[in-house]
């Protein structure tokens, strides 16, 4: 495997510095991130799981590129035409112009797209997508369950699509817990009618983590769920300051309790988005030969998305709410319960 981290020199030297390294495999996946980086313990480091999960069951070739800012997208795209990447995929809605502009200047090269979808498809680009409100729902009831002060605080990254069907589905499954409980739980941060919230407007910012969720927490929520990659550590660590009678923090995109062990006991849960699951799924028909463009859908009923154990609130959240959320998930599945707010 040869791993390869984005050079801020420029693509020249990127590409010449991936073009040397060992010979490809028969068969070599590529990868370029998003500007979280491959180690953000969310979003990219699931994504490259997928291809890393590839390479030990296919035997392929992996590697990536790091885009530093999003200016790096299109050189790190343009450095890795060539032949030499039977499939490239890239990582992130922000990515989506660059990815497209790539794909119809370079038709025979196969590529997807983690978290965007076209409109109309493009034949050589595969879309990754998720129901991600679908697990999120379920994450919302959990927390209007466990909440002590009824007041719940979500904010995201970006106020893009990918970011905000995480805060629509959590307030969504909040309100279900209303309606079935005669409750009146309060979700801030978030008007899924308005499309209005709180956003850091980046996904870098550990500092901005902990102030938003200090405001949110100053408001009397107890439990957060932040949307935005990296930014949602400095809320965690505020979680491990105050104690987790005080606040948790809910993860999102892979298990937090395992990427973020410092701080894991300040994670309720998290709401996986299994880009793991797709891109090695994405990785094997390309390397079969039945990739086609279009789109893959991830939900609960194929595991796509789902959340992550209660580790350690295993004991503490009540044997009846359990049973609730398997219902609901079931639910969910078979159509009976409706996820839109």
């Amino acid at each position: 495997m040869t791993i390869l981290k984005r050079v801020p020199k420029g693509a020249a030297i990127a590409a010449a510095l991936f073009l040397s390294t060992t010979a490809a495999s028969a068969f070599t996946a590529c990868q370029v991130t998003d500007t979280g980086g491959i180690d953000d313990s969310s979003f990219n480091q699931t994504a490259w799981k997928g291809a890393l999960d590839a390479k030990d069951a296919l035997g392929i070739e992996a590697r990536y590129l790091e885009s530093q800012a999003e200016s790096d997208y299109d050189a790190n795209l343009n450095s890795l035409q060539g032949g030499d990447c039977d499939v490239i995929v890239t990582v992130g809605f922000l990515m989506g112009d660059a990815t497209q502009k790539a794909a119809e200047a370079n038709p025979d090269q196969k590529f997807s797209i983690v978290d965007f979808a076209y409109d109309p498809t493009i034949p050589n680009v595969l879309g990754q997508v998720y129901a991600t409100d679908e697990a999120a729902f379920l994450a919302g009831y959990l927390a209007a369950g466990v909440s002590k002060t009824g007041i719940l605080g979500t904010f995201g990254g970006i106020n893009i699509p990918p970011v905000t069907i995480f805060m629509d589905g959590f307030v969504a499954g909040a309100n279900y817990y209303n309606a079935q409980n005669n409750a009146n739980v309060m979700v801030l941060g978030w008007d899924p009618v308005a499309r209005e919230g709180l956003f850091t407007n980046n996904f870098e910012s550990l500092d901005d983590g902990r102030s938003f969720a200090q405001n949110l927490y100053d408001e009397g929520a107890d439990i957060i769920l932040p949307v935005a990659g990296p930014v949602g550590l400095g809320s965690a660590a505020l979680a491990d300051e105050l104690g987790t009678d005080a606040l948790k923090i809910i993860g999102v995109d892979a298990d937090q309790y395992l990427t973020d062990p410092d701080k894991k006991h300040v994670y309720l849960t998290s709401i996986l988005k299994r880009m793991d699951s797709t891109v090695k799924a994405v990785i094997e028909t390309a390397q079969s030969g039945t990739f086609e463009g279009g789109l893959l859908v991830g939900t609960l009923a194929n595991d796509g998305v789902g959340i992550a154990p209660l580790h350690d609130f295993e004991e503490t959240v009540p044997e009846d709410l359990k049973a609730e959320l398997a219902a609901i998930r079931a639910g969910i599945i078979d159509g009976s319960i409706k996820v839109a707010n």
